[in-house]
Order: C-alpha cells, then sequence, then structure tokens
C-alpha cells in the first residue's frame, strides 16, 4: 500500500531541479501512506512529475522502488495497492521470456502493461489499487482504479495545471491549486453523510470512479475529461443475473467457501507480519477463522470495546479469538479517546468524511499498527450477502406504504409535517421535559414518515431513509442541487428484486464512498494496509449470481456465510443481532462532547462562513439536545464540516 501523487502541465514550467523538489514536497505530504520508501520522477521537457511513498509489503528490496520503468524503457509508473493473482500473471509474462528484475506486483503489472496494452491487463488483474502511467512514446497519462473502489485516486485541472494523487493534501500543495468548494457536493454530503463521486469538495477536483480510467494526451489535450468504463458492476450484475446459480444450495455453500477460503490465503501473501480486525460478526468472524485454519502460527487480531454494553462487541469478538486460538488484543474506548482522535480527522480524510465509525476505525487501526503492517478486514459481506437490517426494515414500511392511495401521500405528507412541527414547537417554548416523552417522540416519528410518504417505489422509500435532512436546501446554501446516483432516479438500478437493488445501491454509493473510504484513510493513517477478501473479485462475482433465497432466510441476511460459518465456529457465538461497528454520538453529544460541539455551531460562526443556515442548525441542535430527535448522524455531519473548515483555514 502507498501513496502516489503527480502532476502534468499543459505547457512546461520548471526546471528539473525545481520539478523535483515540487514532487518530493507532494510525495511528503503522503508519508504516512509509505514510511518506508520514497521517489520521484520528473520529465521537466514534457511537463510531467511523479512521486511515490511506499509502504513496503512485497518485495522489500530496491527491486520493488517507485517510480518504476519498464524494461523497454516507454511506460513509468507510480503504483497503490496490491495484485492479488499477480503470480500467475509473472508466470504467464516469463514463459513469453520476459525477466524480472524482482517479485514485485507493481513490476508484474508495468510488463504486463509494456506486452499486453491497459485493456487487456486491466481484464486479468485481481486486486485493490489505483495508479498513474506515463507513456513516453505517445505522451499520454493514463489514471487507473480498481473495480470496486478499494483505493482513492483525486484528479483535476486547475488553472492549466493537471494535479492528481491518492488524497487532496498532496494536491494543495501545488500553487496552481484552487479550494473552491463545490456547495452542491457540500448539500450531498450533509445530506447521506460521505461525499457521492465523482465528487469531491472541491469544485475543480474530481474523485475517479471505481472500474474506470482516464487518459491525458500532451498531443491533444482535453480539459473536460470523460472517463472510460473498464469494468461495471451495474452490468455484472445484469449479466449474473441472466446466469443464476441453478445447483443446490450446499453446493452453493461449498463454491462460495473455496473461493473466500482462496481469496484469503492470497492475502495473506506479504514479506512482513499480517492479522486481522475482528469485531465479532459474521464477516470478520468467518475471515479470521479461514485465516486461522490456513496458518502455522496464530494469527493476530485487534478489537475496539466501547463501555456502553448498547455498542460493545469487544466481549463477543474475545470469545471468538480465544475460541479458535489466535493471538488476541482490545482496546476499551472512552469518550476522551475520541475527543482526541477528533481534531485529526480532517487531517486524516481531507475533505468533510462523517461516518461515526472513523473514530474506532482509526483506533483499531492503531493498535493494529503496533504490531503488524497488514490486516484483513470483514468489509463488503453486507453489500454482498444482504446483511443490512435496513433492507427488510424497509419492505416493512413499503407494504404498509403501498396500502396508502398514491394521491392522498402528498396531503397525509403536509399534515404530518405540521403537526410535527406543532409538536417541537411546542415543546421548545416548555421550561420542563417533564412528562412529555411519550409525544415527543410521536412528533419526531411524524416528521420521519413525513419525508417518505411520498416514495413511489420501495427503491426510492431505500434512499429517503438515507437522507439526514428532509429538505437539504433549506440547511445548506446552495448553488445548484447535485446530480449523483442517489439523487437521480434515471441511475438507479432497476431488477425485478428490490432487495438487490437496494444493495446495488449501497454497492456502488455507500460502499466506495463511504465504507473504502473510512477503512483506507484510517488504516493508512497509521501506515496500515487492510485487505478485505470478501470483495475478491471472484467472491463478489459469484455473490451477484446467488438467488435469493440462498443469502435470506426467516431472521434476515447472510444465510449462506453464517452456514459456511458453521464449519469453524459455533452457532451460539456468532448467533446474535446485528450490532453494527459504531460509537454512542447520541449520547456523548449531550454529554461529554456537548462543549466542543457548541462552539462549533455557534450561530454567529456558521452565519458569517456563509455555507449553512444557522437558524436551521441551532433548530437540530436543540431538537437533539430535548431528546425530542436523535439527529447524531445529522449533527456529526455539520460538525465534521465545521471541524474540516476550521482546519482549512
Amino acid at each position: 500500500m502507498c501513496g502516489i501523487a503527480g502532476v502534468l502541465y499543459s505547457q512546461p514550467k520548471l526546471n528539473n531541479d525545481e520539478f523535483l523538489s515540487l514532487m518530493q514536497s507532494m510525495g511528503d505530504a503522503l508519508r504516512h501512506r509509505g514510511p518506508d520508501d520514497h521517489g520521484e520522477w520528473v520529465d521537466a521537457n514534457a511537463g510531467i512529475g511523479f512521486a511515490h511513498r511506499r509502504l513496503s509489503i512485497l518485495d522489500l528490496s530496491p527491486a520493488g522502488h517507485q517510480p518504476m520503468i519498464s524494461r523497454n524503457k516507454r511506460y513509468v509508473i507510480i503504483f497503490n495497492g496490491e495484485i492479488y493473482n499477480y503470480r500467475e500473471i509473472k508466470a504467464d509474462l516469463e514463459k513469453s521470456g520476459i525477466v524480472f528484475r524482482g517479485h514485485s506486483d507493481t513490476e508484474t503489472l508495468l510488463e504486463s502493461i509494456a506486452y499486453r496494452g491497459i485493456e487487456k491487463t486491466l481484464a486479468l488483474i485481481n486486486g485493490m489499487f489505483a495508479f498513474a502511467l506515463w507513456d513516453k512514446e505517445t505522451r499520454t497519462l493514463t489514471l487507473v482504479r480498481d473495480r470496486i473502489g478499494k483505493k482513492p485516486l483525486y484528479y483535476g485541472w486547475c488553472n492549466g495545471v493537471f494535479l492528481f494523487g491518492s488524497e487532496l493534501k498532496a494536491l494543495k500543495l501545488h500553487s496552481s491549486f484552487n479550494d473552491e468548494i463545490d456547495r452542491a457536493a457540500l448539500g450531498q454530503f450533509i445530506q447521506y453523510s460521505w461525499l457521492n463521486g465523482p465528487a469531491s469538495i472541491y469544485l475543480n477536483i474530481k474523485k475517479l470512479q471505481p472500474g474506470s480510467y482516464i487518459q491525458i494526451s500532451l498531443t491533444n489535450i482535453v480539459h473536460e475529461i470523460q472517463p472510460k468504463i473498464y469494468w461495471s458492476l451495474l452490468d455484472e450484475a445484469g449479466k449474473s443475473q441472466s446466469n443464476i446459480y441453478s445447483e443446490s444450495y450446499e453446493c452453493a455453500a461449498n463454491e462460495l467457501g473455496e473461493l473466500l477460503n482462496s481469496a484469503v490465503k492470497r492475502r495473506m501473501i506479504a514479506d512482513v507480519d499480517l492479522g486481522a480486525l475482528l469485531s465479532g460478526g459474521i464477516d470478520s468472524s468467518l475471515i479470521v477463522s479461514m485465516m486461522q485454519a490456513n496458518s502455522l502460527n496464530k494469527i493476530k487480531t485487534f478489537s475496539i470495546g466501547f463501555h456502553e454494553q448498547t455498542h460493545n462487541e469487544a466481549e463477543h469478538a474475545k470469545r471468538i479469538a480465544e475460541y479458535l486460538g489466535t493471538d488476541h488484543e482490545e482496546l476499551y474506548v472512552t469518550p476522551q479517546d475520541c475527543m482526541d482522535v477528533i481534531p485529526k480527522l480532517p487531517f486524516i480524510y481531507d475533505e468533510p468524511f462523517a461516518d461515526v465509525s472513523q473514530i474506532p476505525t482509526y483506533l483499531v487501526s492503531k493498535l493494529a499498527s503496533q504490531k503488524v503492517k497488514v490486516v484483513l478486514s470483514g468489509d463488503g459481506g453486507d453489500e454482498l450477502f444482504a446483511g443490512y437490517t435496513r433492507y427488510f426494515r424497509c419492505m416493512e414500511h413499503w407494504r404498509k406504504h403501498e396500502n396508502i392511495p398514491q394521491k392522498l401521500r402528498p396531503a397525509l405528507g403536509s399534515v404530518m409535517d405540521a403537526v410535527a412541527n406543532t409538536s417541537w414547537h411546542l415543546l421548545a417554548n416548555t421550561k420542563t421535559q417533564e412528562g412529555v416523552a411519550g409525544w415527543r417522540r410521536f412528533g419526531s416519528k411524524l416528521e420521519k414518515r413525513a419525508r417518505r410518504i411520498g416514495a413511489k417505489s420501495s427503491l426510492d422509500l431505500f434512499v429517503r431513509m438515507m437522507m439526514r435532512y428532509k429538505n437539504v436546501g433549506e440547511l445548506v446554501n446552495l448553488d445548484e442541487s447535485s446530480l449523483t446516483m442517489l439523487s437521480s432516479k434515471a441511475l438507479w438500478p432497476n431488477h425485478s428484486d428490490p432487495i438487490l437493488n437496494m444493495m446495488l445501491i449501497d454497492a456502488l454509493c455507500y460502499l466506495p464512498d463511504d465504507i473504502l473510504v473510512k477503512v483506507d484513510r484510517a488504516s493508512m493513517a497509521t501506515s496500515l494496509e487492510a485487505r478485505n477478501p470478501l470483495l475478491d473479485r471472484d467472491v463478489a462475482g459469484f455473490a451477484w449470481r446467488l438467488p435469493y433465497e440462498m443469502k435470506v432466510n426467516n431472521i434476515g441476511g447472510k444465510r449462506i456465510l453464517k452456514d459456511i460459518l458453521v464449519k469453524y465456529l459455533p452457532a451460539e457465538l456468532t448467533d446474535r443481532k446485528k450490532m453494527g461497528f459504531s460509537v454512542p454520538m447520541g449520547k456523548w453529544l449531550r454529554g461529554e462532547l456537548r462543549d466542543w460541539a457548541e462552539e462549533l455551531l455557534n450561530i454567529n460562526r456558521i452565519r458569517q462562513q456563509s455555507y449553512l443556515n444557522g437558524s436551521i442548525v441551532h433548530k437540530i441542535w436543540n431538537q437533539h439536545q430535548s431528546g425530542w430527535r436523535n439527529h447524531n448522524d445529522l449533527l456529526w455531519s455539520i460538525l465534521m464540516f465545521q471541524a474540516w473548515q476550521e482546519n482549512n483555514n
């Protein structure tokens, strides 16, 4: 795992020494992603420069150093990630007479491109990656991102200079960087707590979308860049639905078990120590079980716990670790531990990001990084195997929703809104809150239902359930609305299975722009590489082919994963209600974090900044403090934007 950054000038401006100094500075900004080695390469005459920070995992020798130049001297590459099937690709290339200097996956990737070309190589590789390739012959820059979006890559033209990198902090070091905030992107961030790609918080900077690449040629520079899609999750899911798995459930469980076991073994290949993040849930328990079964030594496992029992999974994780015989470590987190992390979050994430589990994810990564350089995690199981309870909760609401005539829904929504507002105004003017708990909850529930009642399909309802506020335009001072998959129904999947549609929305939006961002930034901030076997190309492809009944039974999702897990662990250790990896933020915002939050939410400060509506923010804060509504997710989004602004001023 590494950090990459680069610059391409439409007109060369720097001499060789100036260019190298710039690239070293941009690379140094990513030192946390790769503290083991650094390298810079420039061609001042062409106006192209690369910087690389290396976290050495495979081939620790100088043969793995980057930027790396191909044997034929035509290509230069900087690479972030891992290619898990590089050994097979390398063996095939060696049969064609290609001689390798070392045994890194980067060299294999580079020589495959030199031999086969970019498109054929992308069809072959299985891994997580983002890389930049310079073709000296055609004077063309190519940027590529992996299929699911595990590794980040930002890019954009700023005042005639093309900038790109793993994190925004590297781009910001260039004097041409434009830091104008994209208000439409801000609106979607407040609404969903993450920035749905390709938008970033900055107007001129985009995120390269998963499964795509861009090319810029100096012979024909185009500033409006159109990414080329080399792999589409929507297309893949569509093909899978026409090729549904038709063998028995037992055959499916055996085949999936073998695929997942192979994916785990591939991700255990490293020239450094590795371990696993163990939450105690189905996904991480299955990954750790397979790791321990494939290891002669005790696997190192790491967990985070909370003193609040409603959020604590550490006890379950410890029992599983004891049963499997892993070398287990745990850390119990206090509100003060979280307060100590909060000031670091704007630097870690570079742009506003507001999944509250970013805090324990950072803390468990920090814990693990003290012992290992690589960890495996269970991310991806919920999206691929219908693990989120919100899928079934949405369908339950939709069945009730359908009984209401569509023509009556708008009027009913208006009435609900009016009653909810009245209940809040009565409470806001009440000096005591004693004896009003019942109707306080009634009013807030009406407000949530009013937001959802206009839904015209189960998927529409699902997207509305993800929204943090009924009308983000009154909360954020927008120039215009942002067109994303979440906001545009024309982009939604349209399969006959409603649960599949919800899973696809999550896999296309929530997974790459929330879950994988959280894990990448939190782990790399501690110089730790995180690998995700459940998101293996073969595992994911098989998962989409499975019929609904193999993923879901009468007690919820992940049926097939649970049945594979029983081969390793007794059911009583894992058969429990899904808890999620989070912190009791709603409670803390009313207690230990209240003073910090109130300072950031000062109404005069917000009005002066001019991005948010201070009066609405004030109302949301008061509603949360009174207990009328638990606004912890919405408030965390607002607070993370405010903290990010403080860090960037």
